[in-house]
C-alpha cells in the first residue's frame, strides 16, 4: 500500500510538472494580465512585462500558479500603462519569464530559460495576431526582459505583412540592439524622428562616466534615439525639453512628477543615453546586478511624459496616413 501511494504521488507530481511546463492557453483570458483593457481606443498595445521574479529559491522560470508573483507582474505593467492607455486598448500575456537569477548564469546555461519565456510570448502574440487584432494598428512594447522578448518577436515576425502593415512602432526600451543586428535584420528600422512609423524606439540610460552595464557590456555599441529631441545623433537635449519625469507605483498612479528633471545625449561610443542633470546618489540602481550610475530602472520614468506624448503622436500619424488594412 505504501509503495502504491508513493507511485501515485510521484505520478501526480510528474503530471503537475508536465502541466506547468506547457505553454499557457491564450484563448483563456485568465492567462492575460491585460485582456482588451480599454475599449474604444484607436490602436492596440501588446506589452511584455519586465522581470519581476527574483528566482531566490533556485527556480529558473516564473510559475504561473504563483498568485503573488502574478500580482507583482501586473503591478510592474501598471507602472508603464499610463504611457500607452490614452491611445491603446491593452493586451499583456502572463508568461513564464526568466527569473532575475538567470541573468548571472553563463549564456548557454541560461538560454533554455529565456527560450521558455519567448515560447510563451510568441504563442500569445500569434494568438493576438490571428484572433484579436482584426487589422487594427498596434504598438508593441516591452521594458528590460520585455524589450528582449519584443526584439525576438521583431526578428521573427518583423518582415511579415501583419507587422509591416499594422505596427505603429515598437518601444523596446532597456535592452541592447546593435548596429550589427540592424544590418542582419534590415526590416527592423531604428527610429530617426518623432513620428516615423513601423520603427524601433530604444535607449538605455546611464551616468556619463559609466562604461559597461549588463544591458550594454563594455565594447558593445547599441542603437538609440533621444526621447527628448527625437533625434538619433549625439546632440545634447536640454532638460527644458523634458515634459515630466513620473515615478509610478504598482497601481499605475503617479506618486511624484518632476518637470524638467534632466537632459540627455547619446554617447557616440556606446550608443547609450547619458543623463546629464541628476545625482546618481538620488537614483540608486535598485538591483544588485547594476552598479551605481546605471539608471535602468528609471528608463521609462525619467522620460515618462515625453514617451506618453510620443505614443499619441505616432498613433495619430498612423491613423492620419490611413494605414492598417486587415493584414493578419
Amino acid at each position: 500500500m505504501k509503495r502504491l501511494t508513493l507511485v501515485l504521488t510521484l505520478l501526480l507530481w510528474a503530471l503537475c510538472a508536465l502541466a506547468s511546463a506547457q505553454t499557457p492557453d491564450y484563448t483563456n483570458a485568465a492567462n492575460w494580465a491585460y485582456w482588451r483593457v480599454g475599449e474604444n481606443k484607436a490602436a492596440d498595445l501588446f506589452i511584455v512585462c519586465p522581470t519581476v521574479d527574483l528566482g531566490a529559491d533556485g527556480h529558473t522560470n516564473m510559475s504561473l500558479a504563483d498568485e503573488q508573483i502574478k500580482a507583482n507582474f501586473t503591478g510592474a505593467l501598471n507602472m508603464q500603462r499610463g504611457i500607452y492607455d490614452g491611445a491603446c486598448r491593452m493586451y499583456a500575456p502572463f508568461y513564464r519569464q526568466a527569473v532575475l537569477a538567470d541573468y548571472i548564469l553563463p549564456p548557454q546555461e541560461a538560454a533554455p530559460y529565456f527560450d521558455t519565456a519567448y515560447s510563451d510570448v510568441r504563442a500569445a502574440f500569434v494568438h493576438y495576431m490571428q484572433h484579436e487584432n482584426g487589422g487594427r494598428p498596434f504598438v508593441l512594447s516591452g521594458f528590460s526582459q520585455g524589450a528582449e522578448m519584443c526584439l525576438r518577436l521583431l526578428k521573427e515576425f518583423g518582415d511579415t505583412a501583419f507587422v509591416k502593415n499594422n505596427m505603429v512602432a515598437c518601444y523596446a526600451i532597456g535592452w541592447v540592439f546593435t548596429p550589427q543586428e540592424a544590418a542582419e535584420y534590415p526590416y527592423i528600422r531604428p527610429a530617426q524622428s518623432a513620428d516615423d512609423l513601423g520603427t524601433l524606439i530604444t535607449f538605455n540610460t546611464e551616468a556619463p562616466e559609466v562604461t559597461a552595464s549588463m544591458m550594454v557590456p563594455a565594447g558593445v555599441k547599441t542603437v538609440a534615439i533621444n526621447p527628448l529631441s527625437w533625434r538619433a545623433d549625439n546632440r545634447p537635449a536640454s532638460k527644458t525639453l523634458n515634459h515630466g519625469a513620473c515615478f509610478t507605483d504598482y497601481s499605475g498612479s503617479v506618486v511624484r512628477e518632476v518637470p524638467q528633471l534632466t537632459g540627455c545625449y547619446i554617447d557616440t561610443k556606446r550608443g547609450t543615453l547619458k543623463v546629464t542633470d541628476v545625482d546618481k546618489k538620488d537614483y540608486p540602481p535598485g538591483l544588485p546586478l547594476f552598479a551605481e550610475g546605471i539608471y535602468h530602472i528609471y528608463d521609462y520614468q525619467f522620460f515618462y511624459r515625453n514617451l506618453q506624448q510620443n505614443v499619441e503622436l505616432r498613433v495619430n500619424t498612423f491613423l492620419n496616413e490611413g494605414r492598417g488594412r486587415n493584414a493578419a
